[in-house]
């Protein structure tokens, strides 16, 4: 049986919350079966503990193994907590905020890209960099092996201002070198897929990674009313890696998109077409 992933992200509790899609959402995981679902931050609108709670109980009741990472609405906004303790409440809920998941099949690492003095931008330092190798090289390569984190590594399709996570392609190329095969994210509450060898020239036999970020589930403010909320469900199997995009249509989510991408450094197999 192939892995499979769910991944939401930018819940934002303490906005506009309806409780259909909490309900659609159970029933979506019934239905495509995942075996972990990932939370790529900004869980909370505000940071706040009642906010928190909120969001870790809605996380609890879809009923599956649970990874986590923070997002830059999830530290307080309120000095001096900011700083001095931003993940508190964040880890009174999920310990850590660099988890690993371990499985037959799956094995992923999330990195914690917020940092308490910038707003929007995020980072990954060195320190974060050498930690994630670690754990990635732990996995075999049978494995789908997986990195989160909530700022976006790959641009919007649509308008942001909203800045990836800085030296990406340091950060990339440093995960894709000790095995990722797959990072993930949010933060730009807009769907987008990419394979590396589609922005990147990349000479020799490197291997292939796929980036992908997830609509926001939730709508923190009233002028993002016509952005789309969603979800994204990842398949693998030995030979490739699917990726499921799921659309709140008014009553029930809609599959929108399906790409599927190659693992490893060879190309798709094609159909010749006589």
């Amino acid at each position: 049986m192939p892995a499979r992933l769910l991944h939401l992200s930018d819940l934002h509790v303490g906005t506009v919350e309806e409780p259909e899609v909490e309900r659609a959402l159970g029933t979506l995981i019934e239905r495509v079966d995942p075996e972990l679902v990932v939370a790529s931050g900004d869980l909370t609108h505000r940071g706040r503990p009642v906010q928190h709670d909120r969001a870790a109980a809605f996380l609890k009741r879809l009923g599956r193994p649970l990874l986590v990472v923070p997002g830059n609405h999830d530290i307080p906004w309120a000095f001096p907590a900011r700083f001095t303790r931003p993940f508190r409440e964040f880890e009174r809920h999920w310990e850590t905020s660099e988890p690993v998941h371990r499985a037959d099949d799956l094995f992923v690492v999330g990195l914690n890209s917020v940092r308490p003095w910038r707003h929007q931008s995020g980072g990954v330092s060195d320190a974060q960099l050498e930690r994630a190798t670690k754990k990635l090289h732990q996995a075999s390569a049978e494995k789908l092996r997986v990195v989160a984190l909530h700022h976006q590594m790959v641009g919007a399709p649509w308008r942001t201002r909203k800045k990836p996570v800085a030296r990406r392609t340091h950060v990339l190329a440093t995960l894709v070198d000790s095995g990722a095969e797959l990072i993930i994210g949010g933060h730009i509450h807009q769907a987008t897929v990419s394979e590396r060898h589609e922005f990147e020239v990349i000479t020799g036999d490197a291997r292939g990674v796929v980036v992908s970020i997830a609509p926001g589930l939730g709508q923190p403010r009233p002028e993002r009313r016509g952005e789309a909320r969603g979800c994204v469900v990842y398949r693998a199997d030995d030979e490739t890696l699917s990726v499921d995009t799921y659309i709140w249509r008014e009553d029930d989510w809609g599959l929108t998109a399906v790409r599927t991408f190659p693992r490893g450094r060879r190309p798709l197999a094609v159909d010749v077409v006589v």
